[in-house]
C-alpha cells in the first residue's frame, strides 16, 4: 500500500476507534503544518471526533498558543522530546479533547545539524489522564516525504493510543 493510501486508512481506522469510544482528538503541529488535521478531516464524520488543530510553526506560536516554556525551547530546541510533550499537554489543556498528538521536526532541505539531521522528527501523544509518550524518528527522503511519513506516524501513534496497543513505529 502506498503512503497516501496508508494515511487515509490510518485516519479512517482512527476515526472509527474514536467514534466507537466517544473520544475527541486534537493536534499540535509544527513541521507537518496541519497535515495531520488535513488527513483526519478527509474522513467523513470527522466533526464527531476531531476537535481542533494548533499549527505552531514558530517558537513564539508554540509559547503563545500551547504554553511551551521558553526554558525548554532554549535548553532543548523546538525539535525535542521536552517541547513535543509540552505541545501535546498544552493542546489538551486548550481543547475539549481526550487525546493529543504533537509533532516537531526538521523536514529540510535545510535546517539540519550533526545532532539533528534533516528527517529528525519528535512525536508526543498525550491523554487527559496525564499519560504521555514521546518518540524520536529519523525519516529518509525529501521535504514532502519527511512530512508525509510524519503524518502517518502521528496517526499510527494516535490509533495505538486509542486502542491501547502501544506506540510502535510505522
Amino acid at each position: 500500500m502506498n503512503l497516501e493510501n496508508r494515511i487515509y486508512e490510518l485516519a479512517s481506522q482512527l476515526g472509527r476507534a474514536l467514534a466507537d469510544r466517544g473520544m475527541w482528538m486534537v493536534t499540535a503541529e509544527s513541521c507537518t503544518g496541519g497535515g495531520i488535521a488535513c488527513a483526519v478531516t478527509e474522513i467523513a464524520g470527522s466533526s464527531g471526533w476531531f476537535d481542533r488543530s494548533f499549527v505552531t510553526y514558530t517558537n513564539e506560536a508554540k509559547q503563545e498558543m500551547l504554553g511551551v516554556s521558553s526554558a525548554s525551547l532554549t535548553s532543548y530546541g523546538a525539535v525535542s522530546e521536552a517541547v513535543v510533550l509540552e505541545m501535546a499537554r498544552g493542546a489538551l489543556a486548550r481543547s475539549h479533547s481526550d487525546i493529543a498528538v504533537a509533532v516537531s521536526g526538521i523536514a529540510g532541505p535545510g535546517g539540519g545539524s550533526e545532532f539533528k539531521p534533516v528527517g529528525t522528527v519528535w512525536f508526543a501523544w498525550a491523554e487527559k489522564s496525564g499519560r504521555a509518550e514521546a518518540l524520536l524518528v529519523r525519516f529518509d527522503g525529501d521535504r514532502h516525504a519527511v512530512r508525509r511519513q510524519a503524518v502517518a506516524q502521528a496517526l499510527s501513534g494516535l490509533l495505538a493510543l486509542v486502542t491501547q496497543k502501544g506506540l510502535d513505529t510505522v
